[in-house]
């Protein structure tokens, strides 16, 4: 009788931490993300820090970190986590701001569209944001400064079954 109070103590912690979630984010370990993920340096990835834009930029950086801003998504052909060199400028260009901006980091969302399983979408979504994380870090930018979530398909950019909708939700997006 004397282990009961600890039992209904462990019993509580343990419900608590199963109900827990984190912003309805999913993460998967990336085992079967098809990339060499021993290139990306996982010690220096996070998941799921926020970010601030309480930085000190001069107006011409401020400028510029803006309009990275709006020019912040890459689309991706249907069941696929390769970077289309149509891209390449862009991960190019938020890359040298990076490098040159070490106290401010990004975060890196994978999506996908509505087809397949969830958890194979999910799993996509991961192996997009990985992509993109790792051509940065070839790029010189610190693992630090990245942070990849995957939504899969749990927050589309458009609604709807068409192949547009389809296309424009297939995306990883860099979140400062």
């Amino acid at each position: 009788m004397k282990y009961l109070p600890l039992l209904a103590a462990v019993l509580v912690s343990v419900s608590l931490t199963a109900c827990s979630s984190s912003n309805s984010a999913k993460i998967e370990d990336g085992s079967a993300s098809g990339l060499d993920s021993s290139l990306i340096d996982e010690s220096t990835l996070t998941v799921g820090v926020e970010s601030s834009d309480n930085y000190n930029l001069t107006p011409e950086e401020r400028r510029k970190f803006e309009a990275l801003k709006q020019d912040n998504v890459i689309y991706f052909p249907f069941d696929s986590d390769r970077i289309d060199s149509q891209y390449v400028p862009l991960v190019q260009s938020h890359a040298s701001f990076l490098r040159d901006h070490p106290e401010i980091s990004v975060i890196i969302e994978g999506h996908t569209d509505e087809r397949g399983t969830p958890e194979y979408n999910v799993a996509l979504g991961e192996r997009r944001a990985r992509s993109v994380a790792l051509y940065l870090q070839n790029l010189g930018v610190d693992g630090h400064q990245m942070s990849i979530v995957s939504y899969g398909e749990e927050k589309p950019a458009q609604y709807g079954s068409s192949e547009e909708a389809f296309a424009r939700n297939r995306r990883a997006v860099f979140s400062y």
